[in-house]
């Protein structure tokens, strides 16, 4: 399970940092005047949450970093920081960079680690990376709609499943499509 453990450690760290940018890109959203964009970032940045800790969960360590996102003191000096260093930018490059993530962790990171976790037959890791593959193709999906459309989804919530970060807009699904969750247990997200 060598590689299997190599690939959590690289996806914990991808997932943190993705929780991060997205929480500073929720706050830039809103000081735009992009409500919507905000709310989305701000879900996004919850599943990010699921996946991380799912991810810390399979690896069974790495527990500092887990602990650190839930340092909010932690949380605001790394959003300071994001944006002195020019990470945090306008909403649209924001919506850009972040759809751009989100479509190399479906399509080319997560693809290759579900296979390691497969051949070393690490069938929790490879069910927390299945999960976090779905719900970044769904978030790169809702991603390109903000691009397209900015000042859309300004009334109803974001929910997030809380086992597999699937996120979604208005209505949580009465069970979630990709791992079965029951929707009293989504995460609504303002």
């Amino acid at each position: 399970m060598h590689k299997t453990k190599e690939n959590l450690k690289q996806a914990l760290g991808g997932e943190a940092q993705a929780y991060l940018r997205y929480r500073g890109f929720a706050v830039q959203a809103d000081e735009e005047g992009f409500p919507g964009v905000a709310k989305l970032f701000r879900a996004a940045a919850k599943a990010e949450m699921v996946h991380a800790q799912s991810h810390q969960c399979a690896l069974g360590d790495a527990k500092e970093i887990i602990e650190n996102l839930k340092s909010e003191d932690e949380v605001q000096k790394t959003l300071a920081n994001l944006k002195s260093d020019g990470t945090i930018q306008g909403t649209m490059e924001n919506l850009k960079s972040a759809l751009e993530g989100e479509t190399h962790e479906f399509k080319q990171m997560y693809p290759a680690m579900v296979q390691d976790a497969v051949e070393e037959k690490a069938t929790e890791a490879r069910y927390s990376m299945e999960y976090a593959m779905s719900a970044e193709m769904v978030h790169a999906k809702l991603f390109k709609q903000a691009l397209e459309n900015p000042d859309a989804k300004l009334e109803a919530a974001y929910y997030v499943c809380p086992v597999c970060g699937h996120t979604v807009f208005e209505k949580a699904p009465k069970k979630c499509p990709y791992c079965g969750v029951d929707a009293k247990k989504f995460m609504e997200v303002h």
